[in-house]
């Protein structure tokens, strides 16, 4: 069976998630540090793990496998869980992959020690409209794609 583990805390798909999730055939499970609202249907499952730190990320990277896509924005979580073999979007539709993953940690390092050395930086863009809809693409290639490979 196809599963969707959503990175849950911080995600702002959950929604589209269960969408494309329900027109597939797909199971859920949004895993988060606190108890979140979800659907009551018998395909969205609500897994709460303890606060401790990366308790979240290490359910998700453990139930990871080929027949799993993970929603994450953590690079670090991503790359653990295309490691073992899921395909990894972030919440705005990117997929991270064997060949961007390297970049994206690299990537992530630089600012951290700018961060460190005081630097101001900026975040993220704000999430926008092209963002929802380049997700519910991507979500949904990833799941018609893992559908085939069976």
């Amino acid at each position: 069976m196809i599963r969707i583990l959503v990175d849950a805390d911080a995600c702002p798909v959950k929604d589209e998630v269960y969408r494309v999730a329900e027109r597939h055939g797909a199971n859920v499970a949004i895993v988060s540090n606190s108890h979140m609202r979800v659907p009551l249907v018998p395909w969205v499952e609500r897994v709460v793990v303890s606060d401790g730190f990366d308790a979240a990320d290490d359910w998700i990277a453990e139930a990871a496998d080929k027949d799993c896509v993970v929603v994450t924005a953590d690079i670090l979580l991503a790359d653990r869980c295309l490691k073992a073999g899921a395909t990894v979007l972030a919440p705005n539709g990117k997929a991270f992959t064997g060949a961007s993953i390297g970049g994206a940690i690299a990537t992530r390092a630089i600012m951290a020690d700018l961060r460190a050395g005081g630097e101001q930086l900026g975040g993220p863009p704000p999430f926008a409209k092209t963002d929802r809809s380049r997700f519910l693409q991507s979500l949904d290639t990833a799941l018609v794609r893992l559908a085939r490979g069976r």
